[in-house]
């Protein structure tokens, strides 16, 4: 068994673990999530066997305390043939750190990936009937609003005012003059000015669920407007949504501005 000591927030952990399955079943062997085993229940992968409480703590602890052999992929560039060669190795081994990526083993495996982590029903339901709502044939805009931890990230590089999402929605809109756009706004940030939103877009709508229910709304809209991060990232790799990582508000958007998954994840800071 290889055991994903999945480090960071919820779509971290799920590419993390996504890496980990795919290596390990081009290998022939089984895998588990640690942090799937007791957080964030909101997949189908969250039911499966072994991830329970149990097994995590065996895992976790037995890591701790020498039982099972750690292989670490925490520096960017580096080879790792030598921790390879020891997860082929060992029948039981933890693996931790976020560059433990095979990309093209990812994408290979991508469908089963998706099925592990297809969303629990109970997370689907206010979701799909705040979208419900939406004028048939409207255009979805999904727009991540990542605040927090952003503000010193990257020396708050990707940190933007509600005017700056604002006017790249505005700028959406301009670009497909042709269709209704409803807008959803998802974030982390409570202080969001929605007021602001209000004024300028009357098809405008805030979620506010939880981490699965919000993640799970972005994944059923049709465009994505975020800055570099795994959730929205995450979000488009469900079904292919188009998704555009603002690397500078002041640029303008054009159709070229938005990406995909099997490309984007490459690129993830």
């Amino acid at each position: 068994m290889i055991f994903a000591h999945d480090k960071g927030r919820l779509c971290n952990n799920i590419l993390q673990y996504g890496h980990v399955y795919a290596w390990a079943r081009e290998h022939g062997r089984n895998s588990m999530s640690m942090r799937f085993a007791y957080k964030y229940q909101y997949f189908h992968i969250c039911h499966t066997l072994p991830h329970n409480f149990l097994t995590y703590v065996i895992a976790k602890y037995g890591s701790r305390w020498g039982l099972l052999p750690v292989v670490e992929f925490n520096e960017e560039g580096k080879d790792y043939s030598r921790e390879e060669a020891i997860m082929q190795q060992r029948r039981h081994i933890v693996v931790e750190g976020w560059y433990a990526q095979w990309f093209d083993l990812f994408l290979k495996y991508k469908e089963e990936i998706l099925q592990l982590f297809a969303f629990d029903e109970r997370v689907m339901q206010r979701p799909d009937h705040l979208m419900s709502s939406a004028p048939e044939g409207c255009l979805r805009l999904g727009v991540h609003v990542r605040r927090g931890d952003y503000r010193t990230f990257h020396n708050g590089r990707f940190f933007y005012t509600d005017e700056q999402y604002i006017a790249l929605i505005r700028q959406f809109i301009e670009l497909h003059k042709d269709r209704h756009v409803h807008v959803y706004v998802c974030g982390n940030d409570r202080s969001l000015n929605r007021d602001a939103y209000r004024q300028q877009f009357p098809n405008v709508e805030f979620p506010c669920g939880n981490p699965g229910e919000d993640l799970y709304l972005l994944s059923q809209c049709d465009y994505l407007i975020g800055p570099p991060s795994t959730f929205s990232l995450v979000a488009s790799m469900y079904h292919d949504v188009p998704l555009y990582w603002v690397m500078d508000a002041t640029q303008p958007i054009t159709a070229d501005s938005f990406g995909y998954f099997d490309q984007l994840f490459k690129q993830i800071l």
